[in-house]
């Protein structure tokens, strides 16, 4: 591959290895995702997204009335709107009024999986086998969303749809399994700690909701923990937002000292607004399987980061400083806050989450520090059992 190459690492399994000198802020590849899907809560919610890409379907001017509930907001300089373009030309599915940014997404999901996917007259129907099992994991699986199982549901939807389908399962065991044995860890994590009742109730759920001889494969529980374990250890969380993007639009205007220093201070007052109503649930989101992004691996010292520039699904990858030819491109899998926490949290975090023990340079310069829990994990705990 040009820039990179795949391939087998001593204890790290398959990594992302550079082929050339990627410079600070290079972009590194762009990918889309083999299969993506909106968090089921953040539709439940309002957030309004193409069905098949997440791009966003509301203006910019929509989207901060309904976070900040305020209908009387008007937005200045409405021209640097990002999705004014694709709201004005949303599609919908003429069977079950889904909707999409453009006809090239809905011709594409329809190939894709939404032939089968499709609930037709039935999509509000909360009696259909598939709004049953959403159901059970929404309220399994309360926000913050790290998945969903609906990426499910869209896999075995695309098995059914592929032409060829023995390509299909290598590309889908492409992806980082898991050890049998570890997945309790994954799914205690997924669905809490009432996971075992939980899981045998998802999984009576999902048969009913797939019982068919042509996907008899995928209906054995084995099978299930395993696409189960496959989205909690692969998956990619993705965000779109249309305020994010006016506001960097804006931000970047050539404007004189005083007005800037006005739009700033509107700025400011609109977030804050919107914190009151919406907290931090800023964003249209959801998770992705992408096939290359699947095998870069972590270290708490990234060189790369991942990014979602286009308002959609595609991810962007680009170099967070100088990357040399024969070095491991690495992402972080933990968010900034995460990142600066003791060594003890951050192997927690990663050891629970991803099945792991970090060996980054950081991480092995840290090695004697002691193994205390930071005050924010402590907290983030408490809110955790609080929750259940």
């Amino acid at each position: 591959m040009e820039g990179f190459e795949i391939m087998d690492l001593p204890e790290k399994g398959r990594s992302m290895i550079a082929r050339k000198h990627f410079k600070t802020g290079e972009v590194i590849f762009e990918e889309e995702p083999f299969v993506s899907c909106q968090f089921s809560w953040n539709t439940a919610y309002g957030y309004a997204a193409c069905n098949h890409c997440m791009r966003p379907l509301e203006t910019t001017e929509q989207n901060v009335r309904r976070l900040a509930n305020d209908p009387t907001i008007r937005l200045p300089f409405p021209e640097h709107c990002p999705t004014k373009e694709w709201v004005s030309q949303m599609v919908t599915c003429s069977r079950c009024g889904v909707s999409y940014c453009s006809e090239d997404c809905r011709h594409e999901a329809l190939q894709k999986y939404h032939k089968v996917a499709c609930m037709g007259v039935f999509q509000d129907d909360m009696t259909h086998p598939i709004n049953i099992l959403n159901e059970k994991w929404k309220h399994m699986h309360y926000p913050r969303e790290t998945g969903t199982i609906m990426l499910i549901v869209r896999l075995l939807a695309m098995y059914k749809q592929s032409i060829d389908k023995e390509e299909f399962l290598k590309t889908l065991k492409s992806f980082q399994s898991i050890v049998f044995n570890e997945e309790l860890s994954i799914f205690h994590k997924m669905l809490g700690t009432n996971f075992e009742n939980q899981l045998q109730e998802l999984y009576s759920a999902y048969v009913s909701a797939f019982a068919s001889e042509e996907l008899s494969m995928f209906l054995d529980v084995d099978t299930f923990k395993s696409l189960m374990g496959l989205i909690g250890t692969n998956s990619q969380g993705i965000a779109t937002s249309p305020l994010s993007q006016w506001v960097k639009k804006v931000s970047e205007l050539d404007l004189p000292s005083e007005q800037k220093i006005q739009l700033d201070k509107y700025i400011d007052d609109l977030y804050y607004k919107i914190d009151q109503f919406a907290g931090d649930f800023l964003n249209t989101e959801g998770s992705g399987l992408y096939i290359l992004q699947s095998k870069i691996n972590h270290s708490c010292v990234p060189n790369a980061e991942s990014s979602f520039p286009y308002s959609n699904d595609i991810l962007v990858l680009k170099a967070l400083r100088n990357i040399l030819p024969g070095e491991e491109i690495c992402v972080s899998y933990l968010d900034e806050c995460q990142l600066s926490r003791s060594r003890h949290s951050r192997q927690k975090e990663l050891r629970e989450n991803y099945l792991f023990i970090c060996k980054c340079p950081k991480c092995e310069s840290q090695i004697n520090d002691l193994d205390e829990t930071s005050e924010e994990e402590e907290e983030d705990d408490v809110d955790m059992e609080d929750d259940e």
